[in-house]
C-alpha cells in the first residue's frame, strides 16, 4: 500500500514542519495548483495531462487539480459535477457566499481527474488588499501595469483561502499535500506557509524564470550560470518582482523539486536552493500488448502523413516518397529556448552532405508550433483537394 510522509503541526521559525509518520494514501487529500489546468499555455499543460491518469489511479477520489476558471476552456474540457468530499464542498460555499466563483468537475481527459476551477474575475475587486497583505508577509510589490503578475496574486490568494477554509473543517491534522508549479501558483504556496497552515507543500520548476529571458537573449547561459548578478539581470528585464515570487515560493516549499538535472543546477545558481527530488517529466506512453499492434499504428500513420505530403507538394512532387524520412519539432513559438535555431543548423548541414553525396534519400521536416495566423493557406488546400479528387 503506498504510504505518505505526514506534516506535524510542531514548528520551525514558526512554519510547520515534517515529522516521520507513514499514512495510507487514502488518508491523504492531494491539490495538484497549476496555472495551466485546463488552461493550455505552454508545456506544463502537457506534463500534468499526460501524468493526471496514473496520478488519479494511484489516489483515486482524494486527487483534485487546481487551476484558474476559463469559460471558453471550460465549455470543451470540464463536466460539472459535484465534489465527492464532504470538506471541499463547504470550503467551495464558504467562499461563493463572500462572492467567489468557484467551479468543480471533472477534467475531460484520460484519468477523468477532479478540478477546482476559481474565476479570477469574480474575485479582481480584492486585488488591491490581496497585494497589501502579500507585500506584509514578503515584502514583495507587485507593479499595478503587470497583469500577469496581479493575477498570480488573485489566484494564490483565492488558493490559500481554499486550503485555510478546507484545514479549519478537520478535529485532527487534516493531513492536506499541495503541489504547485511555476511561479504563477507560488503565492498560494507562500501565502499557506504564513499563515501556518497545517498543509504539506511541494513546489515543482520546470525552467528558471530569468533562466528562460536569459536565454531568449541569446547569452550563453550554461557556461556563465555562475558569473550573474541575478538582481541586476532580473531588474534589467522588469521581472524582479516576478523573479522574487520564484525564489520565496522555493524558499518556502517544505519540499523543492526540479524535471531534470540540468534545471536542478540552474535552480542552484538561479534561485539559491538545491532541490530535494529530480522528478524527469514521463509521458504516460501505452504499453502495447503484441509488437504487431504497434507497428500497425506506425504503418496506418506513415501512410496518412504520406497522403498529407502528396497534397502538399501536388505538382512539386519529384521525389519518392518510399525513400523519404518524416522528422518533426514540436513545442512553444521560442525560436532559440525551443532549439529551432539549432535544429535549422543541422538540416542545412544535412542538406549539403545529402546533394554532396547525391543520395536519392529526400527529407520532409514539420515544425509543430503554434503560433498566430491570418488565414488558410489557400494553395495547400487546393493541392489537398485535388489530391482526394484523384484519388
Amino acid at each position: 500500500m503506498p504510504l505518505a510522509r505526514s506534516l506535524s503541526m510542531t514548528s520551525l521559525n514558526g512554519l510547520p514542519q515534517w515529522e516521520d509518520e507513514d499514512l495510507p494514501v487514502e488518508d491523504l487529500l492531494l491539490f495538484e495548483v497549476s496555472w495551466e489546468v485546463t488552461n493550455k499555455v505552454g508545456g506544463i499543460y502537457t506534463v500534468i495531462q499526460t501524468k493526471a491518469k496514473i496520478t488519479a489511479d494511484e489516489w483515486g477520489e482524494n486527487y483534485f487539480l487546481v487551476g484558474p476558471y476559463f469559460e471558453h476552456n471550460v465549455k470543451t474540457q470540464v463536466e460539472a459535477c459535484e465534489p465527492p468530499n464532504p470538506a471541499i464542498k463547504k470550503a467551495m460555499d464558504t467562499m461563493k457566499s463572500q462572492g467567489c466563483q468557484v467551479f468543480f468537475g471533472r477534467w475531460l481527459i484520460e484519468g477523468s481527474p477532479y478540478v477546482l476551477l476559481f474565476d479570477i474575475g469574480s474575485a479582481a475587486w480584492n486585488l488591491d488588499r490581496w497585494k497589501g497583505e502579500f507585500w506584509d508577509v514578503s515584502n514583495i510589490g507587485i507593479p499595478f501595469h503587470d497583469r500577469e503578475a496581479n493575477d498570480a496574486v488573485i489566484f494564490g490568494s483565492l488558493t490559500a483561502w481554499f486550503l485555510k477554509e478546507l484545514s479549519c473543517q478537520f478535529d485532527d491534522k487534516p493531513n492536506i499535500i499541495a503541489h504547485f508549479h511555476e511561479w504563477q501558483a507560488g503565492v498560494g504556496l507562500i501565502l499557506s506557509r504564513s499563515q501556518k497552515l497545517p498543509v504539506a507543500t511541494i513546489f515543482t520548476t520546470h525552467a528558471t524564470l530569468l533562466g528562460r529571458y536569459l536565454c531568449a537573449a541569446s547569452i550563453d547561459f550554461y557556461n556563465n550560470l555562475d558569473q550573474f548578478d541575478i538582481d541586476k539581470e532580473a531588474g534589467e528585464r522588469q521581472i524582479y518582482h516576478r523573479y522574487c515570487m520564484e525564489r520565496a515560493s522555493v524558499h518556502c516549499a517544505h519540499v523543492f523539486t526540479t524535471v531534470s538535472q540540468i534545471t536542478a543546477i540552474e535552480a542552484e545558481h538561479m534561485l539559491k536552493r538545491n532541490p530535494d527530488v529530480v522528478t524527469p517529466n514521463g509521458l504516460n506512453i501505452k504499453k502495447f500488448s503484441a509488437m504487431h499492434e504497434f507497428q500497425n499504428l506506425h504503418s496506418m500513420y506513415k501512410a496518412r502523413i504520406q497522403e498529407f505530403i502528396r497534397g502538399h507538394f501536388y505538382g512539386h512532387l519529384d521525389f519518392s516518397l518510399e525513400k523519404t524520412l518524416f522528422f518533426f519539432i514540436a513545442g512553444r513559438y521560442e525560436f532559440s529556448n525551443k532549439g529551432a535555431d539549432m535544429f535549422l543548423e543541422a538540416l542545412s548541414r544535412l542538406n549539403f552532405l545529402l546533394r554532396v553525396h547525391k543520395t536519392d534519400v529526400t527529407v520532409v521536416v514539420f515544425f509543430i508550433m503554434p503560433a498566430k495566423t491570418n488565414n488558410f493557406n489557400v494553395e495547400t488546400l487546393k493541392g489537398q483537394a485535388v489530391r482526394k479528387q484523384l484519388w
